[in-house]
This record gives C-alpha cells, structure tokens and sequence, in this order.
C-alpha cells in the first residue's frame, strides 16, 4: 500500500500556491557514497553556480517564495533556512557539498542543481501516514544534540512533516529527524520535492531524480506520484 500524504487545510491556507511531488521506491540499494555519487554532486554544484549566475541563492525568485512563506509562519529565514538554500550556499563555498551516503548524495545532487527543497524518508521507519500541519508545540521531535538523544517541541503553529509517531522534519523542510532518515541499509524510501509558485510544478525534478535511482539500484521499483497541490 501506497503512503499518504497529506497537507493540511491551514497549511494550504498559508501558502496556496504549495505543490509537492513525490518519488516512492523499493528495491533501493544504499550504501556509503561513491565516486559516481560524488561526481554527481560536483556537477549539481556547477549546474548551481550557472543557474545563479553571480546572485546569491537567497535572490532566486524560488527561495525568496520560500523565505516569504517561512516569515509567514514565524521562523527567521536568515536563521532557519529552507533544505535547498542551505545547500546551496554551502555548495558555492570552498568546502562544498557534504557526501553522506550514496542515496542521500542522489537528492542533494537534484536538490542543488534544481534549487528545490527535497527530502528523503526511510518507509520501513514511518509510522503511519505523513502530514504537513501547523504545529500545535506539543508534538515530539527527537534528535540527536551533543552525541545525546533529545525530545525538543515544535512551536506553535511552526510548520511540521509528522507521522504516527512524531515530527519527522521541522520548519517545513530546515531539519529532519534521524528516526527516519535515509541510511547506508535503506531499502525503500520516500522522495518529496516542494515547490512554491513561482516554480513550476516539480515533475521534471522528480523525473531526474528517479532516472537516477533507477540507474544506482537496478530493478527497484521507482515510481513517480502526481503532484499535489
């Protein structure tokens, strides 16, 4: 069965022009990053750098959406910022992009070089449905702070990705959970590409994203769910 994702009236309420793809696999073969992946990175941060042509990331007309849209719910976008700006700014530094396994390695690639947040979620460690709501600033997240596991609150009205279990991603896409991220042992995940208008919907991301996961873990099963918006 297939996993549900919804988004919530108030979520929709606060941005209405929200759309999100998602990309659901099995069959998946993880592992540590790789050369191939690596490549991919460097060629996602050139791709980047074309893309802004000398302006910073915050200046694309996507992520100012998205700085708009966090300000509405009460994060600082400076401070806080979405997954695909962060990224950004970290792939046009001398550091560079970080390697982190091989499937994590195939998103940030889409995620930087399409200048889209993009997230990935381990299925075997969701519980339940997912959904995109309005925090009330009871709900558990649970991280990791100092080597240590910690329970820290969403706050109210924050926008949150949760399951069954708990707040699986906070401020929308800033910071996942490890609970249910993606790992070197991931068989089956779940892709979520979000775009904000003026972006288009992100089909041909998704589309990119799976020719890749089909092409590092041949046979899985890799199919694209229509955009929801």
């Amino acid at each position: 069965m297939a996993l549900t994702l919804t988004v919530s009236d108030e979520v929709r309420a606060l941005a209405p022009g929200f759309t999100h793809v998602a990309v659901e696999t099995h069959g998946l073969v993880g592992g540590p990053s790789t050369e191939a992946s690596s490549a991919l990175l460097d060629d996602a941060a050139r791709r980047l750098g074309a893309r802004l042509d000398g302006r910073a990331p915050h200046e694309d007309p996507h992520m100012a959406a998205w700085r708009e849209t966090y300000t509405a719910f009460g994060s600082k976008p400076s401070r806080t910022r979405n997954s695909a700006e962060a990224l950004a700014r970290r792939a046009l530094t001398g550091a560079g992009l970080p390697r982190i396994n091989l499937l994590v390695d195939l998103y940030n690639a889409i995620s930087v070089a399409r200048l889209i947040p993009v997230g990935g979620e381990d299925l075997d460690r969701i519980e339940g449905g997912m959904r995109l709501v309005r925090a009330s600033g009871e709900e558990d997240f649970v991280t990791v702070v100092g080597g240590e596991e910690t329970v820290e609150h969403p706050d109210a009205g924050e926008v949150v990705w949760c399951d069954d279990a708990g707040v699986t991603c906070r401020r929308w896409n800033w910071r996942q959970g490890p609970r249910t991220r993606l790992t070197e042992q991931t068989a089956s995940g779940i892709f979520l590409l979000e775009s904000l208008a003026p972006m288009p919907v992100a089909e041909a991301a998704a589309a990119e994203l799976a020719e890749l996961l089909e092409k590092f873990s041949p046979g899985a099963e890799v199919t694209v769910r229509p955009s929801a918006s």
